[in-house]
């Protein structure tokens, strides 16, 4: 596979020690690049290519800036777990001559969107809707194409992707969802009641939470974890039109389950 190379911006995280210093190593490998800290982002710069230096917190936030102008996304890990960010560091050359050889795939995320106050947000991973005092439960009920479905008393509700269940959905006991099956997952944080369930219902189906008490009728949202808005009593969260698009590498074990399996530690025998 080929990808236009002519402008590739690496983009690192200045708060992770040494991510500059791999990015200079980086943009050395792969021609026409040029570097930017992510709190500088700059999305008239039209690049082709976007390479993240960091962690899946850094990805997440270059995947929603340039999900618009449909830019591939490839991550070196620098930051923990590291689901979304491929490569390690000391795969640089290897990593960079499959990407300049197009020895890769481009796989189309589905994302999530909702439109605040007017303006639109996206997420790549999830969208979490909470009450305006974190520290106390909340009532949401639960729509879907406006049918009521539930009423809640929890400390709030995930509302994810495929790509997001294995971030906050997976800590909160949603089920882990191949990025391959366009879905949607609906998962309560800390529900008080036993008959609360995680749901996944299909990626077209329109999602409408009203925060029956959220404290003066109010709630937060964040997308990705990062992106923070408070809001009126009513939500309404869709797929979006755009994709991010993640650049896999071809060679080695880079499929999801494989992930799955390194990342998680599934399938060891318990030691003796």
């Amino acid at each position: 596979m080929s990808i236009n190379l002519e402008k590739t911006l690496v983009v690192y995280n200045s708060e992770i020690e040494g991510a500059r210093d791999f990015a200079v190593l980086v943009a050395e490998k792969l021609q026409n690049s040029s570097l930017v800290s992510i709190s500088d982002i700059d999305k008239s710069q039209k690049p082709t290519l976007v390479v993240v230096i960091g962690g899946d917190g850094s990805y997440l936030r270059c995947a929603r800036e340039f999900s618009d102008d449909e830019v591939p996304i490839f991550g070196f890990n620098m930051g923990h777990l590291g689901f979304l960010v491929q490569a390690k560091p000391d795969e640089l050359t290897c990593a960079t001559e499959q990407i300049l050889g197009g020895k890769f795939k481009i796989e189309n995320r589905m994302m999530l969107e909702t439109v605040v106050n007017g303006k639109k947000y996206l997420a790549l991973n999830d969208f979490v809707v909470k009450g305006k005092t974190f520290s106390r439960t909340s009532v949401y009920e639960l729509y879907i194409n406006d049918n009521f479905v539930s009423r809640y008393l929890a400390d709030g509700l995930i509302i994810s992707t495929p790509t997001g269940s294995t971030a906050y959905t997976l800590s909160a006991g949603g089920p882990v969802i191949s990025p391959a099956l366009p879905s949607i997952a609906i998962v309560p944080i800390c529900p008080h009641t036993l008959n609360a369930r995680p749901i996944v219902v299909g990626a077209d189906e329109k999602i409408r939470i009203k925060c029956a008490d959220c404290n003066t009728a109010e709630y937060k949202l964040t997308a990705d974890g990062q992106e923070e808005v408070t809001a009126s009593s009513e939500i309404e969260i869709s797929r979006s039109k755009t994709n991010a698009k993640i650049l896999l590498l071809s060679e080695g074990e880079n499929n999801f389950y494989t992930i799955l399996r390194e990342k998680f530690g599934w399938g060891v025998a318990p030691k003796k």
